[in-house]
C-alpha cells in the first residue's frame, strides 16, 4: 500500500470529525463498529452473531462503507473473508477512533455525576476472601476521601465493563490470555483447587481425590458463556483422563454451585479459598496429582491510568498471597 492511501485514511478520520456535512452524515460509529466485527471475526456470520443483527443488511453496511470510501476493505472468496492491506491500517483507525469515543463518554458521564472520587471495583468470589478486604483496607489508609463502588461480577462481565469504562479495576482469575488484550494485567497470586462432594459421596472417605476419579464424576460447573476461562480450565485439567467431561448443570454462582453439591446432583472444582462458605454443606478434598491453579490478578486499562486507579493497582499489590 502506497503512502497516499494511508494518508488518505487519515484525512477521512479528519474530515468525518472536521464538519457535519457530506461523509460525517454517511459514515457513523456504527459502521465502524460493523466493520471491526467482521475485521476480527473474518466471517460476516460470526460478526452478526456477535453484533445481534441479520446477516444480510451487515453485508450491506460494509459494502457501502467501501463504496462510500472509494477503497476495497476486505478480500472475499467462497469460504473466507480477509482484510486487504487498506483494510488492515483501516481497522487500526477504527479502533482508535472508536476507543477515543468510550473515553469521551466515560469522562463526561464522570464530570456529569461528579463521580472523580469514586473508583468502580469488579471481583468474582475467589479473591473475595482475602486478597479485597486486604486490599481495600490498604487502599483506604491512604485515599480515605476515595469512595469504593463494589461489583461482583462474572469474568466476561468484567471484562466488558472494563473495556467500555463501566469499571476502573477488576480482581479475577486469569485463564485464557487473549480475553485481556490490551488490558494491564499484574498477578496476585494462586489458591489451589479442590473438589466438592455431598458428604455422603464415596470422595468423604479418601484424604485425596485422584484426578481420575473426579474426571468420571457429573459435574457441577459455572455457566460457560459468562465463565468461558472456567470451562477452558476443567478442560484442560481433565483432558489427560477423559475425551469430553459430563457436564451435568451450569449456574451463574458459587451459592449455587454449593447448593447443587449439597444435594448430591454432582461434583465441583472449586478454589481451596472458598473452603469457608461451603465446608458445613460439602466434603472437600485436595486433588492428585496436585493441579495447576489459574492466578488471581488484578486487570485495568492500560491508557489513562488515573493518580486513584494507580494507587489501588499498588494496594492489591501489597495484599496480594504469599
Amino acid at each position: 500500500m502506497v503512502r497516499r492511501d494511508v494518508e488518505r485514511f487519515r484525512s477521512y478520520f479528519v474530515g468525518a470529525c472536521a464538519y457535519s456535512g457530506g461523509i460525517v452524515l454517511l459514515m457513523e460509529l456504527r459502521h465502524l463498529r460493523y466493520f471491526v466485527a467482521v475485521a476480527e471475526e473474518q466471517n460476516v456470520s460470526r460478526a452478526a452473531k456477535r453484533l445481534h443483527v441479520s446477516q444480510p443488511p451487515l453485508s450491506r453496511q460494509i459494502r457501502d462503507l467501501e463504496t462510500e470510501m472509494g477503497v476495497a476493505l476486505f478480500e472475499r472468496s467462497v469460504k473466507a473473508i480477509r482484510l486487504t492491506e487498506a483494510g488492515k491500517i483501516f481497522l487500526f483507525e477504527a479502533r482508535a477512533a472508536l476507543q477515543r469515543a468510550e473515553d469521551a463518554v466515560a469522562l463526561a458521564k464522570s464530570v456529569a455525576n461528579r463521580k472523580r472520587n469514586q473508583i468502580h471495583v469488579g471481583y468474582s468470589v475467589p479473591p473475595a476472601v482475602e486478597i479485597l478486604p486486604r486490599a481495600l483496607r490498604a487502599f483506604q489508609r491512604t485515599n480515605p476521601q476515595v469512595s469504593i463502588d463494589l461489583r461482583m461480577m462474572s469474568e466476561q462481565q468484567m471484562l466488558r465493563a472494563l473495556r467500555s469504562g463501566g469499571l476502573d479495576v477488576s480482581l479475577t482469575a486469569y485463564h485464557d490470555p487473549t480475553d485481556f488484550e490490551g488490558l494491564s494485567v499484574e498477578e496476585l497470586g494462586t489458591y489451589p483447587l479442590i473438589v466438592a462432594a455431598h458428604k455422603k459421596h464415596r470422595f468423604a472417605r479418601l484424604s485425596e481425590v485422584p484426578m481420575s476419579e473426579v474426571a468420571r464424576q457429573p459435574m457441577l460447573a459455572y455457566q460457560s458463556e459468562e465463565f468461558p476461562g472456567y470451562h477452558e480450565m476443567l478442560g484442560k485439567l481433565f483432558s489427560p483422563y477423559t475425551p469430553a467431561l459430563k457436564i451435568l448443570a451450569e449456574y451463574d454462582s458459587l451459592e449455587s454451585i454449593i447448593a447443587a453439591v449439597e444435594a448430591g446432583r454432582g461434583v465441583a472444582v472449586l478454589y481451596q479459598s472458598l473452603g469457608h462458605i461451603a465446608c458445613k454443606r460439602a466434603v472437600l478434598r485436595p486433588l492428585k496429582p496436585v493441579p495447576q491453579p489459574p492466578p488471581i490478578v488484578i486487570a485495568y486499562r492500560k491508557e489513562r491510568v488515573s493518580a486513584t486507579v494507580a494507587a489501588f493497582v499498588e494496594a492489591a499489590k501489597t495484599a496480594k498471597l504469599k
